[in-house]
C-alpha cells in the first residue's frame, strides 16, 4: 500500500479515537468522506467496512473490502479482515484460505494467525490450531489471546500438562515477558491448577501495564477457587479498560446474579456498555444469554428478535435467539435455526438446534436424521446422544430400550467410610460441615445451570485440598471401577469408550432449598454422571411422596408429544447414584426447611 499522505495520517488518527469511544455513526461519516475522495485508498476502505459492519450491514462491509482487495490483492490487513467477517458470517470454508494469505504475505498480519487458530479450535481441529499457533508462540511473538489459542489446542489433544511445562520454560527464559507469563496462567487454569494461576497473574498485574485479557484470566481463576469478591472487581476493572469484553460481562453477571438474584443488577453494567455501543452484537447476544440463563427466555429472545428479524442477521445471533425461542416455541426455533443453516449449511450448532426443535414441533425421523449427521462427526456429544435416544423414543425404536435400559445403567452404591472415619454417619457429618463452608448461605443458585432454588459451589472439588472432601474422592473410586467393570465392552456409546481408565472431569455441590429441584438435563463432555447424597431433608423417606426423588426419562426441551419420566431413585444419605451422562435426570421439587446437599462429578476415559 502506498504512504499515507501526513493530512490524511491526522485524518485517520482522530477516526481511530472516535471508534475506541465507541461514535461509530461520526468515524463512518468521516470514513465515507475519505473514501469519497481518496477512492485507491485501501485502508480507508477497509475502516469503512469494520464501521459498516459495526452497524449492521455486513454486505456493505464485504462489498467494501472485496474492492480495497481488487485494489491492492496482497493487503494483509485487508485479507484479514474479510477473513474475520466471513468467519463472523459462518463461512469458515472461504474464510479459511484468505486468513492463511494474511499470515504467509510478505507483511504477515499477526491478527490472521488468532482467527486461524480460534476457528480451528472451535471447529474441532485441533492439530492444525496447533500448527498454525505454536511457531508465533514458542518464538515469544505471540500475545495473550493466541497464547491462549495455542493452549487450548494442546489441552484438546490430551497434552495440557505439556502446556504447563512449555510455557514454564519459556516463563524461566524470558521472565519479563508479559504474554508469556499470561500464557502460563491460562495453562495452569486449565490444568485446574488455580492457586497457581492466580500467583502468576497476580505478579504480572503487580509489575504492570494492567490490561483487559490478563484481569479477565485472574478473575476466572479466583472464580474457580470461590474467591468471588476480588473476581467481581478484577472483572469490573477488566471492563472499565474494554468495555466491549463480552466474556467479562458474563462472568460479571454471573457473581452479581449469585449474590443479588436480580437480573436487572446482573446486567446493569453491561447495559451501561450498551448505552454507548448499541449497534456490538456480541454484547446484545450476551445480554440475550444471561436472561436465559437466569430464566428468562422470552426476555431473552425479545432482545434479539429485532436483530434476528433482520436478512442479513449473522448465522452466531440467529442461533442465539432460536436457543431462548426452544424454551417456549419449538417452531420459532427451528425456522431460526433453518435461516442459519441455509448461511452455513455444515454448522454443527446450527443442526443441533435444528434437530432439538424437530422434536419440538413432533417432527422425530428429521430430529434423528440431523442427530446421525451430528453425531458422525462428534459421537461422544452426550447431548446429541439424548436428542437421538429422545427422537428413537417418539418413533418407538426398539434401540431407545437398550441405550436408556435404566434399570441395568443407573446404579446406585453405598458409600463405604474412608479412613480414618470408623463409620458413615461420621463421615458426612464432617463432609456437611466442609461443603457447608462453600455455600453462601445468602447466595443464589448460578446462571446458566439446571438448579433452581438452592446454591452450587464454583471450584472443582476433585481437587479440593480439605482433607474430608479429598477423602470422598477417594471414597468415590471403587464404585466407579466396579461400574467400569459391570459395563463391559460394547459398541454402544457408552461402552465403546471403555478402556477400563477414567479420571474425574469436574465436579461440584449443590444445597437445594425449599421448592428447590434441578431442570431436566445431560452433561454434554461427560461419560458417567453422579449424584452422592450427603444431607436430606426427612420428606424424602416417605415413601408415598416423590418430592426431593431422582428422576430419568423426562426431556429438557419441549417435545411433541410431551414425553414424562420413566425411572426414578430415592436418594439416601450416603447413597452414590452412577448413570451414563446422556441420560435425561433431574430432581423433583421439595418442600422442607432442611436443606439438600449433594455432591456430583462427572467422569470421562482417561486416554
Amino acid at each position: 500500500m502506498a504512504e499515507i499522505p501526513p493530512v490524511l495520517l491526522e485524518n485517520m488518527r482522530r477516526i481511530s479515537e472516535l471508534l475506541r469511544a465507541g461514535n461509530l455513526r461520526s468515524a463512518q461519516e468521516q470514513l465515507a468522506a475519505i473514501v469519497e475522495a481518496q477512492p485507491h485508498f485501501v485502508e480507508g476502505l477497509r475502516l469503512l467496512a469494520g464501521t459498516q459492519q459495526a452497524l449492521g450491514d455486513p454486505v456493505a462491509a464485504e462489498t467494501l473490502l472485496r474492492r480495497a482487495l481488487a485494489l491492492d490483492p496482497n493487503w494483509t490487513p485487508t485479507l484479514a479482515t474479510l477473513g474475520e467477517l466471513l468467519l463472523m458470517s459462518g463461512r469458515g470454508a472461504e474464510a479459511e484460505p484468505l486468513l492463511q494469505r494474511a499470515l504467509t504475505g510478505s507483511q504477515p498480519f499477526p491478527r490472521a494467525a488468532l482467527l486461524l487458530a480460534r476457528y480451528y479450535n472451535d471447529s474441532g481441529r485441533a492439530a492444525d490450531a496447533l500448527a498454525v499457533a505454536a511457531p508465533l508462540a514458542l518464538s515469544g511473538r505471540a500475545d495473550a489471546e493466541l497464547a491462549a489459542q495455542h493452549v487450548a489446542a494442546l489441552a484438546a489433544l490430551g497434552r495440557a500438562q505439556e502446556a504447563v511445562a512449555t510455557y514454564q520454560r519459556i516463563v524461566a527464559a524470558r521472565p519479563d515477558d508479559a504474554a508469556v507469563g499470561h500464557a502460563l496462567a491460562t495453562a495452569l487454569n486449565m490444568t485446574g491448577q488455580h492457586e497457581q494461576a492466580i500467583r502468576v497473574a497476580q505478579e504480572l498485574l503487580t509489575r504492570g501495564p494492567r490490561n483487559a485479557p490478563l484481569l479477565y484470566t485472574y478473575a476466572r481463576s479466583l472464580i474457580a477457587q470461590g474467591t468471588l469478591g476480588p473476581a467481581e472487581t478484577a472483572l469490573r476493572e477488566c471492563l472499565s479498560l474494554e468495555p466491549r469484553f463480552a466474556d467479562a460481562h458474563s462472568h460479571l453477571a454471573q457473581l452479581v446474579w449469585l449474590r443479588s438474584g436480580d437480573l436487572g443488577q446482573a446486567t446493569a453494567e453491561l447495559d451501561r456498555a450498551l448505552q454507548t455501543f448499541s449497534s456490538d452484537e456480541a454484547l446484545w447476544a450476551t445480554r440475550a444469554s444471561i436472561l436465559q440463563g437466569g430464566g428468562n427466555s422470552r426476555g431473552a429472545y425479545e432482545c434479539l428478535a429485532p436483530w434476528a428479524l433482520r436478512a442479513q442477521a449473522p448465522p452466531a445471533l440467529l442461533l442465539r435467539a432460536g436457543l431462548a425461542a426452544l424454551e417456549f416455541d419449538a417452531g420459532i426455533a427451528l425456522d431460526l435455526a433453518e435461516r442459519a443453516l441455509r448461511r452455513v449449511p455444515e454448522n454443527g450448532a446450527a443442526r443441533t438446534l435444528a434437530a432439538a426443535a424437530q422434536l419440538g414441533v413432533g417432527n422425530a425421523a428429521a430430529a434423528l436424521d440431523e442427530c446421525q449427521t451430528l453425531l458422525a462427526r462428534t459421537p461422544d456429544d452426550q447431548y446429541l446422544i439424548a436428542l437421538e435416544t429422545t427422537a428413537w423414543r417418539m418413533l418407538g425404536d426398539g434401540r431407545y430400550a437398550q441405550l436408556c435400559d435404566y434399570r441395568n445403567l443407573v446404579v446406585p452404591w453405598e458409600l463405604e467410610p474412608p479412613a480414618p472415619w470408623q463409620d458413615l454417619a461420621a463421615f458426612l457429618a464432617d463432609l456437611r460441615t466442609s461443603l457447608n463452608r462453600l455455600h453462601d448461605p445468602n447466595g443464589h443458585a448460578l446462571l446458566f445451570q439446571s438448579l433452581r432454588n438452592g446454591t452450587e459451589t464454583t471450584q472443582d472439588l476433585s481437587r479440593s485440598s480439605d482433607p474430608v472432601i479429598k477423602a470422598l474422592f477417594g471414597a468415590f473410586a471403587g464404585p466407579i471401577r466396579q461400574y467400569i467393570e459391570f459395563l463391559g465392552p460394547g459398541s454402544d456409546p457408552l461402552r465403546r469408550r471403555n478402556n477400563g481408565r477414567w479420571r474425574f472431569n469436574g465436579s461440584w455441590s449443590v444445597r437445594l432449598h425449599s421448592a428447590g429441584y434441578h431442570a431436566n438435563h445431560t452433561h454434554p463432555r461427560g461419560w458417567i454422571s453422579s449424584a452422592c447424597y450427603i444431607e436430606l431433608p426427612d420428606c424424602l423417606s416417605d415413601a408415598q411422596s416423590d418430592e426431593g426423588i431422582l428422576s430419568f426419562g423426562e426431556p429438557g426441551i419441549p417435545t411433541r408429544p410431551a414425553l414424562g419420566a420413566e425411572y426414578s431413585v430415592r436418594p439416601q444419605a450416603g447413597m452414590l447414584v452412577l448413570f451414563p451422562s446422556y441420560l435425561w435426570h433431574g430432581t423433583v421439587p421439595f418442600r422442607s426447611t432442611q436443606a439438600r446437599l449433594t455432591v456430583a462429578f462427572d467422569a470421562v476415559p482417561e486416554r
